[in-house]
């Protein structure tokens, strides 16, 4: 029987004969964390992958408090912090309900990690080679994508047209100002035309609202056209 005498986190592996099944199994955890967000967050999909690979690049530290520490992708020394469902970084004003890369892998680090643990626990579900209960780095709570969002101090709601079917999407913000970036970032794929006309005013076909007649009922088109007469409105 092999001895494990330690586990390094930071590099994935337990040291002899358990290191290939160390990593197997925590690339497995993060693989089907990952898949489910997908399933969450459909519209994330690029941001989720880009999450996996800074999860297994063990880019991501949770704190205590329920914070984390994602590191940017892009430079080597820069360092974001998620908290309370938010995050330092510019893409989290504009991603759908702020559920940016960085986010996303502090979630999904934390989802991974317990996930690993009770798979572990389970009575076959760790080998000789394996400590049945291997410690996480600084193990804290952090949102997850499957979690419920949670209340924030200022939230909007919009309604509009996706492909042509009605929704309503909430949009939450720890100040005005996130809200407002979020607002418009979304008008870019939301489709607010279409909606039907606030009042009951008839439309001519061609050049819009109509007036009441002025000699009884009905409505008529204001518009002359090119002989001299009024359009009709059909």
């Amino acid at each position: 029987m092999a001895i494990v005498t330690e586990y390094d986190w930071e590099r994935d592996t337990f040291t002899h004969h358990a290191e290939h099944a160390a990593r197997t199994a925590w690339r497995a955890a993060v693989a089907e964390v990952a898949a489910k967000a997908k399933q969450t967050l459909p519209d994330c999909a690029g941001r989720v992958d880009s999450a996996v690979k800074m999860v297994l690049a063990g880019d991501v530290e949770l704190l205590e408090g329920g914070t984390a520490k994602v590191a940017s992708q892009s430079s080597g020394t820069t360092q974001y912090l998620v908290v309370n469902g938010t995050c330092e970084c510019k893409d989290f004003p504009r991603a759908i309900s702020g559920w940016c890369k960085h986010r996303i892998a502090a979630g999904m680090q934390k989802r991974a990690t317990a996930l690993l643990q009770r798979t572990l626990a389970q009575p076959n579900g760790a080998s000789h080679d394996q400590p049945e209960t291997p410690t996480p780095p600084t193990p804290a709570p952090a949102e997850v994508p499957t979690a419920p969002l949670p209340e924030a101090p200022v939230s909007i709601t919009l309604k509009g047209l996706i492909h042509g079917q009605e929704v309503m999407v909430t949009l939450r913000g720890v100040d005005f100002a996130s809200v407002q970036a979020q607002v418009e970032a979304a008008s870019q794929w939301l489709d607010v035309k279409g909606r039907p006309p606030t009042d009951d005013t008839p439309q001519c076909p061609t050049h819009g609202a109509m007036k009441p007649s002025t000699k009884g009922k009905g409505w008529y088109c204001p518009v002359k056209l090119a002989d001299g007469a009024w359009c009709k409105g059909r």
